[in-house]
């Protein structure tokens, strides 16, 4: 089963960008919100601001700096997840599965955007 859990967006401050987004939808950020990562808890899904060192502005239309983001989807298992992505078309970056069996993989879709498989401790 694969659910969609995080959408998290590339920015120079996520605590003014995430600010911003928490106004704009009348909520709030996170308490465990920081200057590398801020969140906001929607409806069933959050949405993260990741800061990024030097970086370049998307430049909307233009390709020159093209739109940054990444969605992770929380699995209840890897392999056969990660066998269905492929089999789409997907291409394993890069493997962040720790011994515990809990992590993230990282993939390219195949129009290049990446996306994340993620296995979270329960809560």
């Amino acid at each position: 089963m694969l659910r969609f859990t995080d959408f998290i967006i590339d920015c120079p401050d996520p605590m003014k960008l995430g600010g911003f987004y928490a106004e704009l939808l009348g909520l709030e950020l996170a308490d465990d919100s920081t200057d590398a990562w801020a969140n906001i808890h929607c409806d069933g899904f959050t949405l993260a601001f990741q800061r990024v060192e030097n970086y370049q502005r998307p430049k909307w239309p233009s390709q020159e700096h093209p739109q940054q983001f990444h969605i992770d989807f929380e699995v209840d298992e890897f392999e056969p997840e990660q066998r269905r992505a492929i089999k789409l078309g997907a291409t394993l970056q890069k493997n962040n599965i720790g011994e515990s069996g809990y992590g993230w993989q990282v993939y390219i879709d195949p129009a290049g955007h990446p996306f994340c498989l993620c296995r979270n401790r329960p809560e």
